[in-house]
């Protein structure tokens, strides 16, 4: 029932600015009272149709009814990158004076020694620390809020939203085998957890998947075997791809951004087989493309950088 009865408070201390600052948690039952403008109209407006979404670890490419997009994930205009950059410059800086207060606590080779160890920590260290945590507050705010923004317009397109799996998680995880690439050097073991941390795939789907299911949408997740960034509706067939191709050319020739059409045959999902329908794909394919052509020129146009997407700007 959505009596918006207060049921409990919790208090929570934070520090902003170097200062803690506490404020009063209010938990409230039932659902969310909807927003509304100075008007007395909806804030938020919930489409209808089907929306098809390849949520990567940096971005996330969407095919609706009525809108294609290829956007940065958690990005509220160009500064996000800015301030990742001054993030980990600040860390650097604290690593090189902790090196320089604690030169006994590292080996010749740089790494750390083993066993217990004492730190000495500077008045240097500790400014850089404070403004290192404050920025890192800041950018975790703003990517909360571009994580909202994005989940209300998707919302506005459709009241269905298909999607891939979770794997954020696996793919955070560390290669545990050492190899060696054609020329004799060591593969780096390292996989995409700087990535992750600084656009949060996961918390925009779980975001996603909250939203929709409150509001009376639709969110599925394919199965497994769906396997939508292998598959070639031209061909009828899946044909596995390097995660370095990022521009795919078609069997049939047409050179597609490889996440928007994982996020057109995920558009062209069969909810009764839960499969790839090919009748709709050589249906729909040329209206999509099209509009999928625009939306990279506009991208071109405007110099905006999407990371990892294959699209080279002058």
């Amino acid at each position: 029932i959505d009596t918006y009865r207060p049921c409990y408070a919790t208090l929570v201390p934070k520090m902003i600015r170097g200062r803690y600052r506490v404020y009063l948690h209010l938990t409230i039952e039932g659902k969310a009272k909807p927003k509304y403008d100075k008007y007395g109209n909806p804030r938020h407006k919930y489409g209808k149709g089907m929306i098809g979404a390849d949520i990567g670890t940096q971005t996330v490419a969407y095919t609706s009814d009525t809108e294609v997009g290829l956007k940065n994930l958690s990005e509220r205009g160009n500064s996000i990158q800015t301030s990742e950059r001054k993030e980990r410059l600040l860390y650097r800086a604290m690593d090189r004076s902790r090196r320089a207060t604690n030169p006994h606590n590292y080996n010749d080779d740089g790494t750390v020694k083993k066993g217990r160890k004492t730190w000495k920590y500077s008045n240097h260290y500790k400014k850089l620390k404070a403004k290192h945590a404050e920025l890192c507050r800041i950018n975790a705010v703003n990517r909360q809020l571009a994580i909202n923004e994005d989940v209300n317009h998707l919302r506005s397109l459709g009241d269905t939203f298909v999607t891939e799996p979770k794997n954020a998680s696996k793919l955070m995880k560390r290669a545990k085998e050492t190899t060696k690439d054609d020329k004799g050097k060591f593969n780096k073991k390292k996989r995409f957890g700087k990535s992750i941390k600084n656009r949060c795939p996961s918390g925009f789907q779980t975001a996603i998947e909250k939203k929709f299911k409150v509001t009376g949408g639709t969110y599925i997740e394919v199965p497994n075997n769906y396997r939508a960034s292998q598959y070639d509706h031209t061909a009828d067939e899946y044909i596995k791809k390097k995660l370095s191709d990022r521009m795919y050319k078609l069997t049939d020739g047409t050179l597609v951004q490889r996440d928007w059409y994982s996020s057109f045959l995920l558009y062209c999902y069969d909810d009764a087989t839960q499969k790839i329908d090919e009748e709709k794909c050589m249906k729909e394919f040329e209206k999509y493309y099209n509009k999928e052509k625009v939306l990279i020129a506009w991208i071109k146009a405007h110099k905006i950088k999407v990371l990892n997407s294959g699209i080279k700007i002058a």
